[in-house]
């Protein structure tokens, strides 16, 4: 099954500042609007529903059940996306600019599961990756009001367990901004650069493998894996963004590419783009 790097983003999105007041609105209203600044504790906890691909690369799809949890606690604050978990171990700086890094660790679950198409499920299922790393990054705040956000960040991931061995790097921007107190948007693109043995782990077809199956034998070079871009979306039910109930969706492609998209796993049996989409429920602390 495909890792689920987009799909709890809008779970996740939850719990995050309102929009600042224009500048032409009454002053005693400033005094309700949340500090662009705040460093306080909180926790989003999410559940929802998402349809993913089988596996990368996959012409059929699934429903699946996605949550989240998303807090912050003394300045440091950590996120789930999917069946990984990131930790940013900088607290935001009041500077219009800020750094944020920290590590990461994910269990790879692409083809680990069962699969639908009839030659594909032929292969030998791979084992779950567990992959650990980290990020870093900066973001810009206030380009277009007090509590918006352009990022990007560099993320490193090696796999430690027995399954692909072999590291992975994922660069990534991304702008978000809260249209009032009540609604926030999203948007994120990114790209996946692999190594040789990863991609003669997912998307090759040893010799083995093809008498196995009847596809064609083929051994993959790595480099570009794909690229991806995502809009999310969040309407808090309680009128806060910042507490109580919300409803998140996003919204998400993402294309092979190179010797990704030539493996016959995609090119035969699959398709090189692939949507993915969620939506689930919030509730913010």
């Amino acid at each position: 099954m495909l890792r689920l790097a987009f799909i709890t983003v809008a779970l996740a999105s939850a719990a995050v500042p309102a929009l600042a007041q224009s500048s032409d609105a009454a002053p005693a209203a400033a005094s309700t609007l949340p500090d662009p600044n705040d460093s306080s504790d909180q926790l989003t906890i999410g559940v929802g529903g998402a349809y993913v691909p089988d596996y990368t690369g996959s012409s059929h799809y699934r429903l699946t059940p996605a949550a989240v949890i998303r807090g912050r606690v003394s300045g440091i604050s950590f996120t789930t996306r999917g069946p990984a978990i990131e930790f940013n171990l900088i607290p935001r700086s009041k500077e219009k600019f800020s750094f944020s890094a920290g590590p990461i660790v994910a269990l790879g679950l692409n083809r680990t599961g069962k699969i639908k198409d009839p030659l594909v499920a032929l292969l030998p299922r791979r084992k779950k990756a567990i992959e650990l790393g980290g990020f870093v990054g900066g973001s810009i705040h206030g380009l277009t009001n007090p509590y918006d956000s352009l990022g990007a960040k560099v993320a490193v991931m090696h796999d430690v367990g027995h399954a692909h061995r072999s590291t992975s790097v994922s660069p990534s921007v991304d702008f978000s901004t809260p249209l009032s107190r009540s609604t926030y948007v999203g948007l994120s693109a990114g790209l996946d650069f692999v190594s040789t043995r990863y991609a003669g782990y997912y998307f090759g077809v040893t010799p083995a493998d093809a008498a196995l199956s009847g596809l064609p034998a083929f051994a993959p070079k790595g480099g570009l894996k794909d690229w991806k871009v995502n809009l999310l979306a969040v309407q808090s039910l309680s009128g806060n963004l910042l507490k109580g109930l919300s409803l998140g969706g996003t919204l998400g492609y993402s294309r092979l590419q190179g010797d990704f998209k030539r493996s016959p796993l995609v090119a035969q049996r699959g398709k090189a783009g692939q949507w993915l989409g969620a939506l689930g429920l919030g509730y913010s602390f």
